[in-house]
């Protein structure tokens, strides 16, 4: 039995929730979301809460009870507050930029690497060597994180490369005479 579904989302302040028995559509500061919501559950609203309920007891509504009830609040809280990922640059000459809604990346290669900025997404370089992405969606916040570390992973014998914040590297020993 699911115990994250069991838990109701509160609807902050200055969000407006729209609830039909296909999708789920939130709007806040940070704009609009929507989620498509399986026949399985069903989304009930009391007030400034939203719970999630199985239609029945089947082992398929029972599975999507918490899946949905983690979507309805990253939902909710992406259109309220939005999502942060940090990620450091680490080496000799390893830097990043901002330059209209392009990333270029001077990651040790013959060349620059330059990422385009996808809509809805925010990326500020405060440093040259910190990354900072923000977002209204948890899923395209990660992805976007993910992809700009897969440039260049962090490698083991120097922690050279692109790794998460709070990101620990299992450091190698080197050769040894």
């Amino acid at each position: 039995m699911s115990r994250v579904g069991k838990n109701s989302v509160t609807i902050p302040a200055g969000v407006e929730v729209q609830i039909s028995p296909s999708e789920i559509v939130a709007k806040g500061k940070f704009g609009e979301q929507r989620i498509a919501v399986s026949n399985q559950v069903s989304v009930q609203r009391a007030e400034n809460q939203l719970t999630v309920v199985p239609i029945d007891k089947s082992k398929m509504a029972r599975t999507h009870w918490g899946t949905y009830r983690s979507l309805v609040n990253n939902l909710v809280k992406g259109v309220s507050e939005g999502f942060t990922v940090n990620l450091e640059i680490n080496g000799v000459g390893y830097r990043a930029a901002v330059q209209g809604n392009e990333l270029i990346l001077q990651l040790g290669f013959s060349h620059e690497v330059k990422f385009a900025i996808p809509e809805g997404i925010t990326i500020k370089c405060e440093k040259p060597t910190a990354l900072s992405i923000h977002g209204a969606s948890k899923q395209v916040v990660g992805q976007v994180a993910s992809k700009i570390r897969g440039f260049r992973p962090p490698e083991p014998y120097k922690g050279k490369g692109i790794r998460y914040e709070k990101e620990y590297i299992l450091r190698k020993e080197g050769k040894k005479k």
